[in-house]
Formats: C-alpha cells, sequence, structure tokens
C-alpha cells in the first residue's frame, strides 16, 4: 500500500532537511555525500567521470572542495563566514588570502539588487576567481578600512560523480527521470528536485512497470553531457523524459 500523503510528505521533508546543508557544486565531496545519502536509500550506481574528461564540446573542470572562507573587517571581526551559510562563497572560487580595502573588496562581493536582506547565488565553474555574496543591507553598511578575506578551498585533478538507478520494465523503452544535484544550500533548487527523485524511484521500485525507469541524479548541464556521453548508443529507447527541480513551490509544471 503507498504511504498516506501526509506521511510521504513528512518523509519528503525530512530528507530535504538532512540534504539541504550540504556544500554541493558540480566536483567534489559535497556532491559526493548527497549521492551517498540518496544512495542510503536507493541502490543508486555512482559513476566518476576525470577531471579533463571530454563530453561533446565541453569538459569536465578540476575537483573544487572547500574547507572555509571569511572576510574579516577592520576590527578584526568576521563579516562574512562560509560557516554561517555556504551560498557566502562563489562556488569554485579559487583559495586567496588577501588583505585589501574596501573598494578592492567590492569588487568581489556580490548582493542581490532588488531583496536587500537575500543571499544571492554565484558560481564561477570555468573562470578562475574568487568571490563572497552577502545580504545588500549588510553590503552597505560596511564601514572603509582593511579587510582581510581568506578562501580555503583546493582546485586539483580528480572527478565529477553523477548517480543513477534503472528499473527494468516490460519493455526496453526508457522513461528518464532527471535531477540536478549540484547546487548548494538551495531548498527549492534542487533539494526538493533530490529528495522527490529518490522517493519517486522508491515508488516505483515496488509497482509494476510497462517501460523501463531510469533516475538520474546529476550536476546540471556538465553532469548531464557527461551521463548524455556515456549513454550516447541507448537514446534512442528513451520515449519520454522529465526533469525534477523546483518542485517546493505553487508555480505550475
Amino acid at each position: 500500500m503507498p504511504a498516506p500523503s501526509s506521511v510521504a510528505g513528512r518523509e519528503l521533508l525530512d530528507f530535504a532537511g538532512d540534504l539541504y546543508p550540504i556544500c554541493r557544486s558540480i566536483t567534489g565531496s559535497g556532491l559526493r555525500e548527497t549521492l551517498r545519502r540518496v544512495k542510503s536509500r536507493i541502490p543508486l550506481r555512482i559513476h566518476e567521470v576525470k577531471s579533463g574528461s571530454r563530453a561533446f564540446d565541453w569538459e569536465v573542470p578540476p575537483e573544487w572542495n572547500i574547507d572555509g572562507a571569511y572576510i574579516r573587517g577592520p576590527d578584526g571581526r568576521a563579516v562574512v563566514d562560509f560557516r554561517d551559510h555556504n551560498l557566502h562563497v562563489v562556488g569554485y572560487s579559487e583559495p586567496v588570502d588577501r588583505t585589501l580595502d574596501l573598494d578592492e573588496l567590492r569588487r568581489h562581493l556580490h548582493a542581490h539588487a532588488a531583496n536587500p536582506d537575500w543571499i544571492p547565488y554565484r558560481t564561477s565553474y570555468y573562470t578562475r576567481r574568487w568571490g563572497f555574496c552577502l545580504a545588500r543591507r549588510q553590503l552597505e553598511g560596511l564601514p572603509r578600512g582593511r579587510y582581510r578575506a581568506v578562501v580555503s578551498a583546493r582546485l586539483a585533478p580528480g572527478s565529477l560523480s553523477y548517480g543513477e538507478f534503472t528499473l527494468p520494465g516490460a519493455s526496453r523503452e526508457e522513461v528518464l527521470f532527471f535531477t540536478h544535484a549540484c547546487h548548494p544550500s538551495l531548498a527549492n533548487d534542487n533539494t526538493t528536485g533530490i529528495a522527490v527523485a529518490t522517493r519517486l524511484a522508491a515508488w516505483l521500485a515496488e509497482s509494476r512497470r510497462r517501460y523501463t525507469y531510469r533516475i538520474v541524479f546529476a550536476p546540471g548541464t556538465i553532469g548531464s553531457l557527461c551521463w548524455l556521453k556515456k549513454n550516447e548508443h541507448g537514446l534512442h529507447r528513451v520515449r519520454h523524459g522529465l526533469v525534477l527541480g523546483l518542485l517546493g513551490d505553487r508555480a505550475p509544471l
């Protein structure tokens, strides 16, 4: 018997809450930890694609991992700290330890133009640079003086991780569900997609299936291309496909 909607909803919310704090990116330990937590619920097969591998006209970048980051103000106190929220650091920021004045620091700071209390989400996957994100209200209140900016991160040869779960059906024709698993602490985009895809896969595993179902958890764009490159020979069997994302609001499909 399927779980009552209230129970299923609670399970989804609890799993989303478990996934939310992880600092994910298109590569690295946060992405792998996310896939491990999915694998604890469904028998996910995890693949690794080495840095430098070609995926059509794209290339898998170096692996990025971050240990911490902060900005200390003129009085020595932290004004921005990665430990408070992982959106505070531009994804794929290169390592840095610099002291600079406010005008120079502002070139590396990002705020949301329309919402003064939001921390924006920024990345720099394919361009070497560093930066921090903060609320515009906080940015506008920074005093003049000297600041120390530190990003303890590593960019090195490694791999891109993605996971897939295949459920054979009566037919070899496939229905493909994809969810991107690369965004950090963004509840709607796409913690919701990861949670729903995991629950959907578990439900399909208990169901009679006409089609073969494939559920893919991968980084957006480069992860999709890596999966497509590896599965080119079987794409003719895909009859239907759906991307699962932004599932936590009232917007229409």
